[in-house]
């Protein structure tokens, strides 16, 4: 992990947002508010049609460390989070979602963990809420990640997953669990990702009704897709995957009480149920 004279690396957050005026404050804030001061935020309009964009170059004429951008059309929170990528100045990246925040200590607590485990990848436990910030889950990943662990199921949700990028940047694909088969080939490049000690949760990500992963069948052929097309097993390993994954859906629903499982393109819950 690079280093830098002011007490770390400079780790720039992509955050798209679309139609996101209700929510995106409160998200930018829970940025700004981190106890790890090195930070700049690339905030990425996709085309909203809502107050969003005069409320983004609002906040970014406030505060020096947001750079809002705006995409020319409504094309995706895969197209929306590369451009963030790719305007990015920082070391590292992490990404939130304009509907989700973190908790304080979130950043400083990640980066540190890098520097003491050798990690050039790191994710942390987050509380699944609802409208009202109201918890009804929290989700503890497993202390670390190798690429065997991911096939059988994302376990890095995208709004605590943060990366060196000494690894090569990634690039979101314009596929179901997008930010599974993201995280999935960094961790390929990296070898391994590492949890965040402690298990007390550092995220909050919003669940949504009627989310695009509560269609079992859909995202079970996303799932699918994602063996045989982008990571490129051969029938018989992604068989084999693809078993793991639903026996793990399968075992989350069961924890849950059969509760629905995690709604969301960006937290583990889209990749494994």
């Amino acid at each position: 992990m690079s280093g830098s004279a002011a007490g770390g690396p400079l780790v720039s957050v992509v955050m798209p947002a679309w139609n996101a005026a209700a929510t995106l404050e409160r998200a930018v804030r829970s940025v700004l508010g981190q106890t790890y001061r090195r930070l700049e935020l690339i905030l990425v309009d996709d085309g909203s049609t809502d107050g969003t964009w005069p409320l983004a170059s609002a906040l970014a004429e406030g505060d020096r460390r947001i750079h809002a951008v705006r995409m020319d059309a409504n094309r995706g929170v895969a197209a929306a989070r590369n451009r963030g990528i790719a305007l990015a100045r920082g070391e590292c990246i992490a990404f939130l979602d304009s509907d989700d925040w973190w908790h304080p200590p979130k950043l400083e607590r990640q980066v540190h963990h890098m520097r003491t485990s050798g990690a050039a990848i790191v994710y942390a436990p987050y509380d699944r809420v609802d409208r009202t910030g109201r918890v009804l889950a929290t989700v503890r990943p497993p202390p670390v990640a190798r690429h065997a662990d991911m096939l059988r199921g994302n376990r890095i949700g995208n709004l605590t997953g943060i990366y060196d990028r000494r690894i090569g940047d990634g690039r979101f694909l314009p596929v179901g669990h997008e930010d599974y088969a993201f995280w999935l080939e960094l961790v390929r490049r990296a070898g391994w990702a590492a949890c965040v000690p402690g298990g007390d949760p550092l995220a909050c990500y919003q669940v949504h009704d009627g989310s695009l992963s509560a269609d079992k069948w859909r995202a079970a052929r996303w799932q699918w897709r994602i063996y045989r097309d982008i990571a490129g097993l051969g029938p018989l390993r992604s068989g084999w995957c693809f078993l793991h994954y639903a026996f793990n859906a399968a075992a989350k629903r069961s924890r849950r009480g059969g509760a629905a499982p995690g709604t969301g393109p960006h937290s583990m819950d889209s990749s494994t149920s």
